[in-house]
């Protein structure tokens, strides 16, 4: 992929990660993506109460904390928790710049209160008896915001609308946003918690757009930590990049070529696209198992390439058939969204399962709440989109009902606030 070099990730990077790492089997995969579930270190230790491999006590899933403050946000490279709330605003009318600073302001005050399991102020006492579970608080701003607050020319060259890409059925109420808002927990009322506290901070500057709620595999649901399982029952997120790797900071971070002219304020932050894609499940159901799988180019129950090995096993995509044809099919999934057939694009894919009842026809609204983090989309999401909604044999099985791009900010230090080298530059 394209992009300038990035420095090697700072301590705040390889904190979190090591406060997450009990099971950080790789986080989203359908073009896209959903999330092995996240520990943390209290988690992993447990408090003897259990017994044997992936026995947890519930003090331990509420102990685990993950710090606000550092060079990256919590909630990027943050194994995926249990659930997530996402909440898209709009600033109010009359909302300038001075009243987006203090809402910022007042929000990372509060999530990084919150993370530590401390109740803030006016406190509606919904999580009093409950600890962090693994909150994390992302911030991330769109493309409208900038020129709402007079920032246009600070706007990063890779805030562009995403193009339209064939199959869309966009719902725009339910698209974009001038801030977006990613809460993660282990703990669905702690999450509900912290949603509402935010809510109310932002009354008379930032107005609810829309929100989507998500889940991903509890801590402790399996006998070991594995891969998250989809809502078609693939494993998914298998090669997700690894933040060991040489190059990933480069591929998930913005670097100083990214961060040129105005946009100084971003290096160190990251590209986050949003897309809700529905997945038709009853048509889905109706193929019989050895269909899904050349679909998909995995085996269904181990997550292995249908080429074999394990599920970590990389795909022999020159293998062939007794019949002579391509064992991982040229229009496979893993074969259409792999980095070496897409000139080494990348995502960190961290997404989430949705469900939100039936439709009227009594198929299930179901599906994925898409979150892929890059340093720029241009070289990461766009391309490999193109390419899937061309050529995807999973394409006739899902619909993308709602669309967003926006650059979160670095993290900040304690007594800073997420975004403010912007709003405050």
């Amino acid at each position: 992929m394209s992009g300038s070099e990035n420095p090697s990730p700072a301590p705040g990077f390889s904190r979190r990660r090591l406060l997450a790492t009990a099971g950080a089997a790789g986080a989203g995969g359908l073009v896209a993506g959903a999330a092995g579930g996240a520990v943390g270190a209290s988690l992993a230790d447990g408090d003897g109460s259990g017994s044997g491999a992936g026995s947890l006590s519930l003090a331990s899933v509420g102990a685990s904390a993950v710090p606000f403050h550092g060079a990256q946000q919590a909630g990027i490279t943050t194994p995926a928790q249990a659930r997530t709330v996402l909440v898209a605003y709009d600033l109010e009318p009359g909302a300038d710049r001075a009243k987006a600073a203090a809402l910022m302001r007042r929000w990372s005050d509060t999530a990084a209160r919150l993370a530590r399991g401390e109740r803030p102020d006016a406190d509606g006492q919904v999580g009093l008896d409950a600890g962090p579970s693994s909150l994390t608080v992302t911030f991330a701003f769109g493309a409208t915001l900038f020129d709402k607050l007079g920032l246009a020319g600070r706007r990063p060259e890779g805030l562009q609308p995403l193009p339209p890409f064939p199959g869309d059925e966009l719902d725009a109420s339910r698209s974009d946003g001038d801030l977006l808002v990613q809460v993660c927990t282990d703990d669905a009322l702690v999450g509900f918690h912290a949603v509402r506290t935010l809510q109310r901070l932002a009354r008379g500057t930032a107005k609810v757009r829309w929100q989507m709620t998500g889940f991903a595999r509890s801590p402790g649901a399996t006998a070991k930590p594995m891969t998250h399982r989809n809502l078609m029952g693939q494993v998914d997120g298998t090669n997700n990049p690894k933040p060991e790797a040489p190059d990933f900071a480069a591929k998930i971070f913005v670097g100083d070529a990214g961060a040129a002219g105005g946009a100084a304020w971003l290096r160190g932050g990251s590209y986050v696209v949003m897309r809700r894609i529905r997945m038709l499940l009853d048509d889905w159901d109706g193929l019989d198992l050895a269909a899904q799988e050349r679909v998909i180019g995995r085996r269904k129950d181990t997550g292995a390439p249908v080429t074999g090995g394990e599920e970590t096993t990389p795909a022999d995509f020159g293998a062939r058939a007794a019949n002579g044809s391509l064992a991982v099919a040229e229009n496979a999934h893993i074969r259409v969204s792999a980095p070496e057939f897409n000139r080494g694009a990348t995502m960190l894919r961290r997404g989430y399962s949705y469900h939100d009842g039936f439709r009227p026809d009594g198929s299930p609204d179901a599906g994925l709440l898409f979150l892929a983090w890059q340093a720029d989309p241009r070289d990461g999401f766009v391309p490999v989109q193109q390419k899937l909604a061309r050529g995807d044999a999973l394409s006739p099985f899902v619909r993308h009902e709602a669309s967003g791009l926006y650059v979160a900010p670095p993290g900040c230090p304690e007594g800073g606030y997420v975004g403010q080298a912007l709003l405050d530059g």
